[in-house]
């Protein structure tokens, strides 16, 4: 369960299958509770109505019991009047609550604002007997007081305690339980159980159905995922190949498609191609430099078994040289490696014009700056690996040159610029780039120089390249080679 709940594919499914349940909950949720609610505001409505037509006629003077209520179950009638007795109620209804009145059949729920006929109206929840069936229903409480004639006033007045019968009193007074006694409450009730019906209803249908979509939609994630996904099993597959067999020639299988999943194989692939590059150029480094340390190894080991042997033949001039280029060879390997590991200069400031006048007088040159700028045209880096930079390039034009060579300093934009140029042969349009790379010597060079291994040039290049600069190599105008340094001016 573990390892199933580990993969991508399950966890994006398990992921769907949560939101989506939480949002049908809540949107279920929503839907009933809504539906409820407008159903309930439907019978209040209902019953509202209901009460109101029967206050309507109260109100326009028909008396209570001559009131024709409504004997349908869906619409109880009940009236009471002041004093909390029930004067009528629809027929076979035998018992309510919810309305707060008492007396024949009392309810339970807060009696009504006294108010005009058109403005209060009281709603309230209870249920109510009707034929021997209880329901819960919707109650409506309307309060009117019906309209009175003169003849009837009149009677009321001669009839009533304390008539004086015209013996000259100023009038009949009316005791306030009269007052009540004319002031109606209709009750009218609307059924509930069509609401609660149709919420059971959507309950059970989301209750079936719920189950049945989150299904469908954990069955469709994991098909969806499972395809999208499949590319990526193909490219683990053989990158798990590439690291047995140590074959980086091989590369990963790239989708047809243009999506995120394309651009991985894609940038995997280029990683592969760099890497396959870099192990190369380091087996080729590997094996130049075993080949470059061979030679003068063997003639020093020469040499040394001749002077053991004869002492006489010793030729300690040339040991010396041989074991002087050993030490070069292993200086400037070292450097290499260090340039490779992406070590960084020391941020110090290097005032290039002095450096470059330093490098050009150890090597019997004078070197012209122009224009002359009073900070020495500095830079920063490391003192040692930029003069190590001049310093091979000089010793690369003299080596080359017929009887000329210049080393200028100057500026463009915001960079220095130092140019070490020479008369002689020149470098080739076609070997331009190849110049730079270690161990590469052309042929005429080869031939003039013996002692070199090809490795100056390539650490000048990337010796600027980690001071920010670069390196270019073009044709000197006369003729002969002419290697350009840009190195950024310090801010």
């Amino acid at each position: 369960m573990r390892r199933l709940l580990g993969s991508v594919r399950a966890r994006a499914t398990v992921a769907a299958t949560l939101v989506v349940a939480l949002v049908l909950v809540a949107a279920g949720t929503a839907v009933v509770l809504s539906l409820r609610a407008n159903l309930v505001d439907r019978a209040g409505a209902d019953a509202e109505s209901a009460a109101r037509q029967v206050a309507a006629r109260l109100a326009s003077g028909t008396p209570w019991d001559a009131l024709d209520l409504p004997d349908d179950d869906d619409e109880p009638v009940q009236i009471v009047d002041g004093t909390g007795r029930v004067r009528a109620v629809s027929e076979d209804l035998e018992a309510v609550s919810g309305t707060g009145t008492s007396g024949v059949k009392p309810f339970a729920g807060p009696a009504p604002r006294p108010g005009a006929l058109d403005d209060d109206v009281s709603l309230s929840d209870g249920e109510a007997a009707i034929d021997g069936d209880r329901d819960t229903y919707r109650w409506a409480a309307v309060e009117v007081k019906p309209q009175e004639d003169d003849d009837s006033r009149d009677d009321d007045e001669e009839d009533s305690p304390g008539s004086s019968g015209g013996s000259g009193s100023s009038g009949a007074s009316r005791s306030p339980g009269d007052d009540d006694a004319r002031t109606f409450t209709v009750y009218a009730g609307a059924p509930l159980d069509a609401a609660d019906g149709a919420v059971r209803t959507a309950l059970t249908v989301m209750l079936i159905g719920l189950p049945v979509l989150l299904g469908v939609v954990a069955a469709v994630t994991w098909a969806v995922t499972r395809r999208a996904l499949r590319p990526v099993e193909g490219i683990r597959a053989e990158l798990d190949a590439i690291t047995g067999s140590r074959d980086l020639a091989r590369r990963v299988p790239e989708p047809a498609t243009h999506d995120e999943i394309a651009a991985l194989a894609r940038t995997t692939n280029a990683t592969l191609a760099a890497l396959e590059d870099a192990v190369d150029k380091q087996r080729r480094f590997v094996a130049d430099a075993s080949h470059e340390l061979r030679s003068p190894i063997a003639s020093l080991r020469t040499q040394l078994e001749v002077g053991a042997a004869h002492p006489e033949l010793l030729d300690l001039d040339g040991a010396v040289e041989d074991t002087v280029r050993l030490q070069h060879l292993a200086a400037d390997l070292l450097l290499l490696a260090r340039l490779d590991a992406g070590e960084r200069p020391p941020d110090r400031l290097v005032r290039l014009a002095d450096l470059a006048a330093r490098e050009a007088a150890e090597h019997g040159l004078r070197a012209t700056i122009e224009p002359e700028r009073p900070d020495g045209y500095a830079v920063r880096g490391s003192a040692p690996q930029l003069g190590r930079v001049l310093g091979n390039l000089i010793d690369n034009a003299r080596r080359h040159a017929r009887s000329e060579v210049t080393v200028q300093v100057g500026q463009e934009g915001r960079e220095a610029v130092v140019t070490v140029s020479d008369d002689g042969p020149g470098v080739p349009p076609g070997e331009r780039a190849r110049v730079f790379e270690r161990f590469v010597r052309l042929d005429d060079a080869r031939a003039r120089d013996e002692g070199g291994a090809g490795l100056g040039l390539a650490i000048a290049r990337d010796a600027a390249h980690r001071h920010g600069g670069s390196l270019t190599v073009g044709e000197r105008r006369g003729g002969g080679a002419e290697f350009v340094v840009r190195v950024p001016l310090a801010q």
